[in-house]
């Protein structure tokens, strides 16, 4: 076994942490994040809203030596929890348990926020009588001479119901998100099984609840995109998506419009898995494959750009493979994005 290993749970809490209960918890899940984490805190130190405790929770990173050396400076500031490697939603569920805030902020930590951040989304929650609010972000992390944000990319317009959450008009980012602990204890906390799209499940959980979800269109946040995220595994992150809606319609009660909307939803997922096969078999040179499988995405999608990629796949397949590799890096050119379908 590995000495860097954690094998039990351990908390331990700072001496400068608030002997009284703070109106807000911050709870930061940790996993491989050592290269992030400082800058993560001292965005938190620079909030103007000071009336808050940080939960850090070492989610059993295989660097935590590293990762421990790197916060050792913040030690006294924060809660630092401890456990075996269990996810992030065990990691949050336990900084939850932990928590003496009337009010939750979720930061992963390898994301920024402006110093803005608290006093805002407070002032907002608050004034609004919110359950729960989130905000834009800018996307850090991106090799791309295009800097967009997240609501670019993933919108958010009219009122945040569960039909809209459910249906993706409106997209929570949950490193800009400030809740109520009470209403995310009632909806169940964050799902521990192997679940994936945790987090989206219980907003959606929440707002079934009868949670007041609002947001704002301002940049609080800079929340880090990894490029392997984005081109590596884009298959597994598809099959993430129709996976948390096959669950979603198991595990939460559904009237016949919501139905609806979750077998639209699960369509564009296949039709999205169909497309990042047929770039995997593109980029293997297996062109008769890449047709067929963007062929059965057009079947899903019907749309006049994968109409001309079907063409492409078939006819002159090396054309599109040009086309393909010289704009990988932000895969905007082949598919349209979640959002505007």
């Amino acid at each position: 076994m590995s000495n860097n290993e954690i094998t039990e749970f351990s908390v331990k809490v700072g001496r400068n942490v608030l002997s009284s209960p703070p109106k807000i918890s911050i709870v930061i899940p940790a996993y491989n994040v050592a290269e992030y984490i400082v800058e993560t805190l001292n965005s938190v130190a620079a909030q103007k809203f000071c009336e808050y405790e940080v939960i850090v929770v070492n989610d059993g990173s295989p660097n935590t030596l590293t990762f421990e050396r790197s916060i050792y400076s913040k030690l006294d500031d924060i809660v630092y929890i401890r456990q075996p490697n269990a996810g992030a939603a065990v990691a949050r569920n336990k900084a939850i348990e932990h928590a003496r805030g009337e009010l939750i902020a979720f930061l992963d930590g390898d994301d920024v926020w402006m110093p803005e951040f608290l006093a805002t989304q407070y002032l907002f929650l608050t004034s609004g009588g919110y359950d729960l609010v989130y905000c834009d972000a800018y996307l850090i992390g991106l090799n791309s001479a295009y800097r967009r944000t997240f609501m670019e990319t993933a919108p958010s317009n009219g009122v945040a119901d569960f039909n809209a959450i459910l249906d993706l008009r409106c997209n929570v980012i949950t490193s800009g998100t400030l809740a109520r602990k009470q209403a995310i204890i009632d909806a169940g906390l964050f799902e521990t099984e192997s679940v994936r799209a945790h987090d989206f499940l219980l907003w959606l959980r929440m707002a079934k609840n009868g949670a007041k979800i609002g947001y704002q269109k301002k940049q609080l946040l800079k929340y880090r995109v990894h490029l392997d995220s984005l081109s590596g595994d884009s298959i597994s992150r598809v099959e993430r998506e129709i996976d948390a809606f096959t669950r979603l319609r198991r595990t939460i009660e559904l009237d016949d419009e919501q139905k609806k909307i979750v077998a639209h939803r699960i369509a564009c997922f296949e039709a999205d898995l169909a497309v990042e096969h047929g770039k995997a078999f593109l980029l293997a040179g297996d062109y008769r494959e890449a047709a067929i499988a963007f062929r059965v995405a057009n079947r899903h999608r019907n749309s006049l750009k994968l109409s001309v990629i079907t063409w492409l796949a078939q006819h002159a397949p090396k054309i599109l493979l040009r086309h393909y590799k010289k704009h990988r890096s932000s895969e905007i050119e082949l598919v349209p994005k979640l959002s505007q379908r």
